[in-house]
């Protein structure tokens, strides 16, 4: 049986808006109401230097928030985007480390990596039909183990490859307008949220994958190969991956492989909050960035304020649950 082109789901709607408008103009507005909040209450909060911070942060979480958005979507979850973050950035310190070569083979072979172990978890989902939580699980641990193996349990340095930095915390906004600066990794975030934008309701791939989320065994029956199109997806999470552990392992110039536990709750939280659902086939990739900003203002502000780091996870947790009930609530009046 060839396979069907299928149509995109028709958008759900509550009144005027659809749904995934909606979620998305409810997380601007609380983007907006706790940067004014942190701005009157923590002196320190709107200082440039500290914006800055909050940017390079949001690099980070945008990208693995991105990553996980595309397997979300599918109905599906990936709990190894942390600990596979690492394990990138760890294999682009061998390469450039350890190996010597230059830099391009350094960004390609982490990408590349994390687009391997990606497409291991899809295919263990797909041909093996184990539950997407447990072989991401899996896999989380796996990657966390092989970080700690290949580096020997010791972090890398990019010392002698001094361009390395200059992938997440150069500027090149600088150079063309002295005196505001904006870091690159900001612009590699906006680069790949871009692209996933377009392959997300552009091409193929993206339709497969709304399809897979919203029903797959429609999909089945409309002759999609499924366990094909699930393994390009966790693939391509992987592969994002990669990219985050570039910009992480530049920001701080070192691979650190016991680095990456946590960052897919925060990475899962981003897409959640900017209206992707976890029952899969509704999400946006502007959404998820917003959601990104949010949990890297809140962090901050927080930080700022003096607030102990605990109460961090205490809160993200509850604006997990919060975003989830209204996703649930949204879908019934739909």
């Amino acid at each position: 049986m060839t396979e069907t082109t299928l149509a995109p789901a028709a958008p759900e709607k509550t009144g005027f808006l659809t749904v995934a408008t909606l979620q998305k103009a409810v997380a601007f507005v609380v983007l907006i109401l706790l940067l004014g909040f942190f701005s009157l209450f923590a002196p320190n909060f709107a200082q440039w230097s500290n914006m800055v911070n909050i940017m390079q942060a949001t690099a980070v979480n945008g990208v693995l928030g991105v990553a996980v958005t595309f397997v979300i979507i599918s109905a599906g979850i990936d709990l190894s985007v942390g600990t596979m973050m690492t394990l990138t950035a760890v294999i682009a310190g061998l390469i450039l480390t350890n190996a010597g070569l230059p830099l391009p083979f350094g960004v390609v072979g982490a990408m590349l990596f994390g687009g391997f172990m990606g497409a291991i978890s899809g295919a263990c989902i797909a041909k093996l039909k184990i539950p997407p939580f447990i072989a991401t699980l899996g896999m989380m641990q796996i990657a966390r183990g092989l970080a700690l193996v290949f580096s020997g349990a010791k972090p890398i340095y990019f010392n002698d490859t001094p361009s390395y930095y200059y992938i997440s915390s150069g500027s090149v906004i600088t150079r063309l307008i002295p005196g505001l600066e904006v870091p690159n990794g900001v612009l590699v975030m906006f680069g790949v949220a871009i692209a996933a934008a377009v392959i997300l309701n552009r091409s193929i791939l993206g339709r497969y994958i709304f399809a897979l989320g919203s029903n797959e065994e429609a999909a089945r029956l409309s002759g999609v190969n499924v366990d094909m199109w699930k393994i390009v997806t966790y693939g391509l999470s992987g592969l994002i991956c990669g990219v985050g552990g570039l910009l992480i392992s530049s920001r701080l110039n070192s691979a650190q492989p016991a680095l990456g536990l946590g960052y897919e709750l925060d990475a899962i939280a981003a897409a959640v909050i900017g209206g992707t659902s976890l029952s899969g086939g509704r999400g946006t990739i502007l959404g998820t960035i917003i959601g990104a900003f949010i949990m890297s203002v809140l962090t901050n502000g927080l930080r700022v304020m003096g607030v102990q780091e605990e109460w961090k996870i205490v809160i993200t947790g509850i604006i997990i649950i919060a975003a989830v009930y209204v996703d649930t609530v949204l879908r019934k009046k739909a």
